[in-house]
């Protein structure tokens, strides 16, 4: 009885040592679970990716990042990932605390952070003092790759080269739209590029392609436009001849609408020249719904509406 009880002892112990054994294994060879913020995030790191991880998004198309809070089902998913990954420079204002917290224990990557202060936009009405809308220029969005590739690669070193070829496969693309969106925005000269949108978001832009650029809300869209706004600025539409405005997919088209009302109310007349994606990008399995077709998108429409 005594054998029978040390034999049956042994043979339990090994059975959960097994499943022990069995339980890190299974956890070793599931994919990494990767939690991104912004569409753009979440667009660039499925590229990397691939099916070698797990990504879930917190924000959807039309969302905007400046007001959005993290629901019960947020705070679950961010706990639950091996890494996060956001924009930063305040974009996702509600969410700055939790981050903060969270990496203390948790690898969290701000992919800002793979740009040098002195090229960002220095910004007072934000903040971080720097405007966060760094995804508008190509080349500070080919450093944020470069940065999410190399810090997937340090959580997961079996798959490094894996990541770094779908980078840099990726980074090729974006040079390519880099060319495109300047052979574009050649046919408009230089006194029509004057973009008029709901609220900064793309001083980048204009920054890469020599547009001046004005938003009725400031950086943020916590902020109001108020009627001496809206007036100073259909003053200037009519000055300058712009010929059209554009509304953004996260911001409400009122204060565009009321623009151009305000426009026609001094004798001028604008034209509304179609809707951009600023703060996120389109609906998924459309081509806005990736940061290439969604550049493509908002070049085309800003360069022939201006025309």
């Amino acid at each position: 009885l005594k054998t029978l009880l040390i034999t049956c002892t042994a043979v339990l112990l090994f059975a959960c040592k097994n499943d022990s054994k069995n339980s890190e294994a299974a956890k070793e060879s599931e994919p990494l679970s990767v939690v991104t913020t912004t569409t753009m995030i979440t667009d660039m790191v499925k590229v990397i990716g691939g099916d070698k991880i797990k990504v879930e998004g917190l924000m959807g198309s039309g969302v905007d990042p400046h007001l959005y809070k993290a629901s019960e089902g947020d705070v679950t998913k961010l706990t639950n990932a091996d890494i996060i990954i956001y924009n930063g420079l305040h974009l996702e204002g509600k969410l700055q605390d939790i981050f903060k917290k969270m990496q203390q224990n948790k690898k969290v990557v701000q992919l800002s952070e793979s740009i040098y202060p002195s090229q960002l936009i220095a910004s007072e009405n934000f903040a971080s003092s720097f405007d966060p809308h760094i995804w508008f220029n190509v080349d500070y969005w080919i450093a944020c790759v470069r940065y999410a590739a190399t810090e997937l690669s340090k959580m997961d070193k079996e798959n490094e080269a894996y990541f770094s070829a779908r980078a840099t496969a990726y980074i090729e693309g974006l040079k390519k739209l880099k060319e495109d969106n300047n052979k574009l925005v050649a046919e408009l000269p230089e006194e029509k590029r004057i973009l008029v949108t709901a609220h900064d978001a793309f001083n980048y832009f204009g920054q890469a392609y020599s547009f001046e650029v004005v938003g009725l809300q400031g950086l943020s869209t916590a902020t109001e436009a108020g009627v001496k706004d809206v007036q100073n600025l259909a003053t200037l539409i009519i000055d300058k001849k712009v010929k059209a405005i554009f509304v953004e997919t996260s911001v409400p088209k009122r204060t565009i609408e009321a623009l151009k009302e305000a426009v026609k109310a001094k004798g001028g007349e604008v034209a509304i020249g179609g809707e951009l994606f600023s703060d996120a990008l389109g609906t998924p399995e459309t081509p806005e719904g990736t940061y290439v077709g969604m550049y493509n998108h908002n070049m085309s429409t800003i360069v022939n509406a201006l025309k």
